[in-house]
């Protein structure tokens, strides 16, 4: 049997031109990074009070910049960096979960018979998805949640992407054959019940990779918290500790951020992985 190609197989001039292209991106990355590190590792030049003088103060690498996460007292940093680490992940976490409540209730409200349930839930749907994050945290910190920041974020963070997640849902749903619904409703299932045990299992295993992607942005937008008082992990290292231990150490708390986002997000990505493999099988 003849394979079928949807292009022509590259010659060797195409593959030595790909094989330049390459290299030469590796080195313009390379050359970006380089010229970050350098930037940062260099010594900071400021003006001073008078005119002519200036004030030289040691890169962002320099070991001064980095005792207090490792000399006396360095105990107590890291605690407060876990607790905003905490606060990150508990709300993040009950977020996601009131998410993919609202994300099914969406979709099944959306994917009703009748056109008077469809139509205002799709004018719902796409309220919410318009809708600033941070103007909604806005609107239940005054209203709804007045002096509690948590559940200011926590909810805004699960109507917007509750919203997003309907939608994923009810995409996966109107991809699924016909016939899957109708062997459910053959056997006596009733629609709603064909639609949570039949057709929502089917539809969570297709979608699973982008709605863990968009658990990652979730999780991202907890950033957000920082403007209505949240003290999640941006606000509390960037802001409380940023501002008591000084500004020569506001870079350090900024990469340190960085990479505690970098891993939590990779260990969520991983997982990703892992689970859609293990869903496929």
């Amino acid at each position: 049997m003849t394979n079928l190609v949807l292009f022509d197989a590259p010659g060797p001039k195409a593959k030595r031109l790909s094989l330049i292209l390459n290299i030469l991106a590796l080195v313009a990355v390379a050359a970006g990074i380089a010229w970050i590190i350098y930037t940062l590792a260099a010594p900071r030049v400021y003006p001073g009070a008078n005119p002519g003088e200036e004030i030289v103060q040691p890169g962002y690498f320099d070991p001064s910049r980095w005792h207090i996460f490792f000399g006396e007292g360095s105990g107590e940093l890291w605690g407060a960096i876990g607790q905003g680490v905490w606060a990150t992940l508990s709300a993040a976490g009950v977020a996601a979960i009131l998410a993919l409540l609202i994300g099914m209730v969406f979709a099944l409200l959306s994917n009703a018979p009748s056109r008077w349930v469809r139509i205002p839930t799709t004018v719902v749907l796409e309220f919410f998805r318009g809708m600033p994050v941070l103007l909604m945290m806005f609107f239940l910190l005054i209203v709804i949640f007045p002096g509690a920041p948590f559940w200011a974020v926590v909810g805004g963070l699960a109507l917007y992407n509750g919203a997003i997640i309907g939608e994923i849902l009810r995409a996966g749903l109107k991809a699924l054959p016909r016939g899957q619904r109708e062997a459910g409703l053959t056997i006596g299932l009733t629609s709603l019940s064909t639609r949570i045990l039949i057709e929502f299992p089917q539809a969570f295993k297709q979608m699973t990779p982008i709605i863990v992607a968009q658990l990652v942005v979730l999780l991202k937008d907890t950033s957000l918290g920082y403007i209505v008082s949240y003290p999640e992990l941006v606000r509390k290292t960037m802001n409380h500790l940023a501002t008591y231990y000084g500004t020569d150490y506001r870079m350090s708390f900024f990469l340190v951020t960085l990479v505690i986002y970098l891993a939590i997000n990779m260990l969520v990505s991983t997982f990703a992985r892992y689970l859609s493999k293990r869903m496929t099988k």
